[in-house]
């Protein structure tokens, strides 16, 4: 069937187009530690066959930058790269990408009293001068500190007004190269604050993705739910499936993409699955080069296995790989585990409750979900 696209305005990156009726393109990222340069080259590479039109890259450091530069000869792929917190690592990798994505909630950081304005002058400024596209990326758990305030009565107000103001700072430097995303891990958040934001700027490209979605199937079936909503109202120009899966399963994400395209293309949808249902529910971030214990991924299945006793209860319990994202997005779970190198970090709502080793955090998870599940009273019940 003929979908009806948001008339945006074209936005290149490397060999594609985004926007401007422009094929919805599909993205990834990587998952391997960036200067373990021929593991993230076979990555990369294996995204690109499996029909990736941008690969993004995650860059943290200046010897990240330099394996940039190895990475960058040894791929025809389009490449993106994530700023992370340091946002002045963006001239040293520019040359050798074709997008720039930062978090403005991340802008603060670094170098804390400079103004977010001018740090975004200055990436905005790189990305000309290398011929870089940008994607302002915002996320519901690293949001702009400074419009948390207003979060009362509407808990996407953050992140709709961040995304603006930094559409409106851009486009008065003169710099509309950009895409703009907004992410939560709730597919009906996201459909929601992406309607929004559409309605007030049509003009821009939209990537869209739920994040933290989790497993497959479950991961791509929240997913699907935000894509068909979104899509078929014309909201979305690239797409991201973003899934917890181990390095070699990586390309499911852009099969996965590749193939709720082609459903929603062809009208089957799923359009009337309601994920609002009161049962337990399992999020978790994609595998990525910021995860500094690939345990983490065995880690995520245990959860699901340990806990599918309490399936029928709504609780949500969050597994999140790394610190950058870890300690922010596991606040609005009952249950939250972060991961670093050694130990689980594990919280209650926003509460930390401690640090476990990887073989004494499945007890101690289970102990806490027990006492939720006692004091929640009775599990629901399926009609």
């Amino acid at each position: 069937m003929e979908i009806q696209r948001n008339p945006t305005r074209s936005v290149q990156v490397g060999s594609i187009t985004i926007g401007a009726g422009h094929p919805i393109a599909v993205q990834s990222m990587t998952a391997t530690h960036t200067q373990d340069i021929d593991a993230t080259v076979g990555q990369v590479n294996a995204l690109h066959a499996a029909g990736a039109d941008v690969v993004r890259i995650a860059v943290d450091s200046k010897k990240d930058a330099d394996a940039l530069r190895e990475i960058r000869q040894q791929t025809a792929a389009n490449l993106s790269v994530d700023l992370q917190e340091n946002y002045r690592l963006a001239e040293l990798v520019a040359p050798y990408v074709d997008k720039l994505r930062y978090n403005p909630g991340h802008l603060y950081h670094h170098e804390r009293d400079k103004p977010w304005q001018e740090k975004v002058s200055y990436i905005a400024q790189v990305a000309k001068d290398n011929d870089c596209a940008l994607r302002v990326g915002v996320n519901c758990g690293s949001v702009d500190p400074a419009k948390l305030q207003i979060a009362d009565e509407d808990s996407l107000a953050p992140m709709l007004a961040s995304a603006w103001e930094h559409c409106d700072l851009l486009d008065s430097l003169e710099f509309t190269r950009y895409v703009v995303s907004l992410k939560d891990s709730d597919p009906r958040k996201v459909i929601e604050v992406n309607r929004r934001f559409a309605e007030r700027r049509p003009d821009v490209p939209i990537h869209l993705g739920v994040t933290e979605a989790g497993m497959p199937p479950d991961g791509i079936i929240k997913t699907r739910i935000a894509f068909e909503q979104l899509i078929s109202r014309g909201i979305g120009d690239t797409i991201r499936v973003s899934l917890t899966v181990s390095n070699p399963r990586k390309p499911e994400e852009i099969v996965a993409g590749r193939q709720i395209l082609a459903d929603i293309a062809a009208g089957r949808v799923r359009s009337v699955v309601d994920y609002g249902l009161q049962t337990l529910n399992i999020i978790s971030c994609p595998s990525c080069s910021r995860v500094e214990n690939e345990a983490f991924i065995d880690l995520a299945e245990q959860v699901k296995e340990m806990t599918a006793y309490a399936k029928d209860h709504s609780i949500t319990i969050a597994v999140m790989g790394c610190r950058v994202n870890g300690p922010g997005e596991t606040d609005d779970a009952d249950l939250g585990l972060w991961c670093g190198p050694k130990f689980v970090n594990l919280k209650k709502g926003p509460v930390e409750l401690g640090a476990f080793t990887y073989d004494e955090i499945l007890p101690k998870l289970k102990s806490e979900l027990d006492a939720l599940i006692t004091a929640s009273g009775p599990a629901a019940v399926a009609n």
